[in-house]
């Protein structure tokens, strides 16, 4: 079965860090671009940030230089991490992941980012 599974998200303090993780399994997850989404209630859902399969990067404007994108294909770890540093409360949404190839998409359940002020 594929799954498609993003954690870490918690209440943070602004300023704060967190770290999210992608966990992908039942596909060959290497040859996936990873994206990470985010939608605030009430706001359209946009996307943070994407690794490529070759390791090439996108982020947002608005999260250039404090967010950063990574990816582990080892088999049996298959994540992509997103760190979150400097988070503002405008940074609050649920955050989901997202796999995306030729052959089609998978997503993810969401892992809820609260940014206090």
């Amino acid at each position: 079965d594929v799954q498609l599974q993003a954690s870490g998200g918690g209440l943070v303090q602004a300023g704060g860090s967190l770290r999210l993780s992608c966990a992908g399994s039942g596909f060959n997850f290497e040859d996936y671009a990873i994206g990470w989404f985010r939608q605030a209630p009430g706001k359209e859902r946009e996307r943070v940030a994407t690794i490529t399969s070759g390791g090439g990067t996108y982020y947002l404007d608005s999260v250039k230089g404090l967010f950063t994108i990574s990816r582990d294909n080892a088999r049996n770890t298959n994540t992509v991490y997103l760190q979150m540093n400097s988070l503002k409360p405008e940074d609050t949404a649920l955050y989901y992941c997202k796999a995306s190839a030729i052959s089609g998409d998978y997503w993810g359940p969401g892992t809820q980012v609260t940014v206090s002020s």
